[in-house]
């Protein structure tokens, strides 16, 4: 071989080798740009995960869109600043140890002498005419009206028979805790302090301090556990007509309870909500979880309209004799949390869904009966329907899957047969913002009473929730209701319990 002939093989050596350089650093050059990719993805999903938890912590709750072109923004951001640790000081004191009053011997208080007496003689119900009236028996009820205690006192004449005929007295009216000695009105007052105004027991307790009652927390416990116990049968007579209603709302809210198996901390259980719209019915049931069986044990039967959010457990009561409805409202709620990612698609998005709000509103205004109101969804808002998911096909493959207005649209298409349904049923309505709104006292009474002492606990507020959410929808005033169905209910036959339910007054 030649010199020239080794020279051109040498060249050509050196040109395979810089081929094969070049192309391993051309498939580093692609993963790395696969991996920028990938980290732009990573980079836009925590900028919205942290838009996100501010507006949660700092921002306003309110999701109304107004749609103003040219609005201006104040530029201000919420900054978290850093203080320094505030300094710590002991304070010691010494007080007197009050004199703890002394038992009466069978473990209850006397009532509160300065407290007015009401007296409530009651005569033996036959022929009383020369008898001998040999003593009275005295029975008192502390009782109380809006703004005021007092005792209602039962006086009960004894009469010796003539003719030694045996002794008479006249006989208590039914109470609703047999033996106790709190009367309706005082259990209503406690019962609708804490599940309607959220006031604690111990809360409660300290302002009966300041009219010189004194009562144990314990003891205001064991009467609101007495009462529920006498509302149960209308709690369960109420749970049978909710589960007759054509057409339901469904959803569930988390409530802490404090179990024995985990000390120092609260079990997460679930208060599963259910309203008739129509009946203006609403029910709580306890469940210990988040799982299917509650749902499913309580809609075992159960045949109709099911409204509710996309949880996944819902699906899979789409079965013969059930129609699944979803929420426009928590599809409207994922375009308002991706304003901030893609703020013109969004509002684009937003704009449309407030058109659609705009002819329920409209129907609303006119009273149209549920037949009208389906000829208008009809004419009206079934263009804006089929707008919205023609937009949202097209936007699907131009929008990053893991970003929020990605997973807006995914979460839309994914719920789209079972949000547009609503529109064929004037009973219907375009989102479950009903039962929401029956849940709100809950989420106001878990920051003032923290949890529940036990599942049972758990189970008598889901009980009075029930019976007060109820009241509400039906215009009823809860405390008169219910002070008048504790006086009914111990002489009330089963038979009548119905005429006691708020929605059938």
């Amino acid at each position: 071989m030649n010199g020239e002939q080794h020279q051109i093989i040498q060249s050509i050596e050196t040109i395979a080798l810089s081929k094969s350089e070049y192309d391993a650093l051309l498939s580093q050059n692609n993963t790395l740009l696969s991996q920028n990719a990938n980290y732009i993805i990573e980079i836009e999903y925590l900028k919205q995960e942290l838009s996100k938890l501010k507006r949660m912590i700092f921002g306003q709750k309110s999701e109304r869109f107004v749609p103003i072109p040219g609005q201006l923004s104040l530029g201000l951001e919420t900054e978290v600043l850093d203080k320094p640790a505030p300094e710590v000081e002991t304070i010691t004191y010494t007080r007197k140890k009050q004199k703890q009053p002394e038992s009466s011997g069978h473990g209850r208080l006397p009532l509160p002498a300065h407290l007015p007496r009401i007296e409530h003689v009651i005569e033996p119900d036959i022929d009383t005419t020369g008898a001998k009236k040999i003593g009275e028996e005295i029975t008192e009820i502390l009782e109380y009206a809006p703004g005021k205690l007092f005792v209602n006192k039962y006086v009960r004449p004894k009469y010796a028979l003539p003719k030694e005929q045996g002794i008479v007295i006249g006989m208590l009216p039914s109470f609703p805790i047999p033996r106790g000695n709190a009367g309706p009105g005082l259990l209503s007052h406690l019962i609708i302090s804490k599940y309607v105004d959220h006031l604690p027991f111990y809360r409660q307790v300290q302002m009966f301090k300041r009219q010189d009652v004194q009562l144990a927390e314990s003891t205001l416990n064991g009467w609101f556990s007495a009462s529920c116990e006498l509302l149960q049968p209308l709690y369960e007579r109420l749970k049978a007509s909710v589960k007759k209603a054509s057409y339901l709302m469904a959803d569930e809210t988390p409530i802490p309870v404090l179990t024995k198996d985990k000390p120092g901390a609260t079990h997460k259980g679930y208060l599963w909500v259910y309203y008739a719209p129509i009946e203006r019915m609403v029910l709580f049931d306890y469940q210990k979880g988040r799982g299917r069986d509650g749902p499913t044990e309580f809609l075992e039967n159960y045949k109709g309209i099911l409204q509710t959010d996309g949880y996944e457990v819902y699906k899979t009561f789409e079965r013969p004799g059930i129609t699944l409805l979803a929420c426009m409202a928590h599809a409207r709620r994922k375009f308002d949390e991706a304003l901030k990612n893609d703020k013109e698609r969004a509002e684009h998005m937003l704009a449309l869904m407030q058109k659609l709000y705009a002819v329920e509103r409209k129907a609303k205004e006119q009273e149209l009966s549920h037949d009208d109101r389906k000829i208008l969804r009809q004419k009206e808002s079934l263009p804006i329907l089929q707008e919205m998911e023609q937009w949202m096909k097209e936007q699907l493959l131009k929008v990053l899957p893991k970003s929020a207005i990605g997973k807006a649209i995914a979460y839309t298409l994914s719920l789209w047969p079972r949000l547009i349904r609503y529109i064929d049923d004037g009973r219907c309505e375009i989102d479950n913002n009903l039962v929401e709104n029956a849940i709100r006292p809950v989420a106001i009474g878990r920051k003032n009473y923290l949890f529940a002492g036990s599942h049972e606990g758990a189970a008598r507020a889901a009980l009075i929730y029930s019976l007060m959410a109820t009241c509400k929808q039906n215009n009823v005033e809860p405390f008169h209701w219910l002070e008048n169905t504790l006086t009914l209910l111990p002489d009330c036959k089963q038979s009548q319990l119905d005429n006691l339910l708020p929605n059938k007054l």
